[in-house]
């Protein structure tokens, strides 16, 4: 690290390391000179997120943090439609972010088991589904409630070591304790009066990437799907009557479609890949001073803000369930 942030011909760095080494690591970078896109979450607790957005206040050093799903094609164009009043006034949201990758009761308890609550599901998979409904409604989440943390898998096998030239994945026959959640729930109320339901699982059986939204309005409705990434619903009124659910293709008249995707053809769904490329677009243009072209990547504030719902999601579930104020 040292020899990375002393090299003049480094300009930016991207930190995609562990949660808890997002905090030091941009740390020595900004101090070094260098612009920073941190990837979610901005940090491995809430103390290090408060942290770095106070770096972020004192830097005039391009800082970003990645939610890479703000870029997708179908979602950016269900955003639009919103803010055009297509759906009309926005009356029921549900959003939820299922994987499967932690399925496997014998897969080791590394360091994403071991974290407090609220660094589990919730920070992995939830701060993606948190920012994109907030993004897609225009509207921070101010409070949450019916906080719910679970645990399928509440113990794992420890793994025999760190140690170079041990087989990946190789573990003991004793077990540790899970320390965090394997799903979460709650309701979020927007600043603009929206409630969603939302919910993130880990241990979620045949979702590979789950994450989906649906927003009624008394107007229309919209949903994405990430596993249908080409396409979105829509339904809304043409004349007097509802034109009834349709697939809509994303294509080149959708944002980041045109002049982003390898095909200019519509029905060429995103992929992660092209969402990530957009985002470090972003990142590029916002260090030459390019801000008009590609929206800028979200700010280190936004990262906080997210860990700071998650913790409104954890106290409310230690309270059984009550209402908690975001700051």
């Amino acid at each position: 690290m040292d020899e990375l942030a002393a090299d003049p011909s480094i300009d930016a760095v991207s930190v995609v390391v562990g949660n808890d080494l997002h905090l030091p690591l941009t740390k020595t970078l900004l101090e070094a000179g260098k612009h920073v896109l941190c990837e979610k979450p901005l940090a491995g607790s809430l103390a290090d997120a408060r942290e770095m957005a106070a770096l972020e206040r004192n830097t005039d050093l391009v800082t970003a943090v990645g939610y890479t799903y703000r870029r997708v094609a179908a979602v950016a164009a269900i955003r639009d439609r919103i803010a055009a009043g297509e759906l009309g006034d926005l009356s029921v949201v549900d959003g939820r972010y299922w994987c499967d990758y932690s399925c496997d009761p014998g897969a080791p308890l590394t360091w994403r088991y071991l974290g407090a609550p609220g660094s589990g599901a919730l920070a992995d998979l939830g701060v993606h589904l948190i920012d994109m409904l907030e993004h897609v409604l225009d509207s921070p989440i101010v409070s949450v409630s019916g906080g719910s943390l679970t645990n399928a898998i509440p113990t794992r096998p420890k793994p025999l070591g760190t140690v170079v030239g041990h087989e990946i994945g190789a573990v003991s026959e004793e077990h540790g304790e899970v320390t965090n959640e394997d799903s979460a729930a709650f309701v979020a109320r927007f600043a603009s009066g929206t409630s969603a339901t939302v919910s993130t699982s880990r241990t979620a059986f045949g979702m590979p990437n789950g994450l989906s939204f649906g927003i009624h309005g008394n107007a229309g409705h919209a949903a994405f799907d990430w596993h249908r990434p080409a396409e979105y619903t829509f339904n809304a009124f043409s004349g007097d009557a509802p034109t009834g659910p349709r697939q809509v293709i994303v294509g080149p008249r959708d944002p980041y479609f045109a002049g982003g995707y390898p095909m200019q053809a519509p029905a060429n769904g995103a992929g992660n890949a092209e969402s990530f490329a957009y985002q470090a677009r972003a990142f590029l243009d916002q260090i030459v001073g390019i801000t008009d072209e590609v929206e800028p990547c979200a700010t280190f504030a936004d990262g906080l803000h997210t860990l700071e719902v998650i913790d409104a999601v954890v106290r409310s579930a230690a309270s059984g369930g009550g209402l908690v104020t975001v700051p």
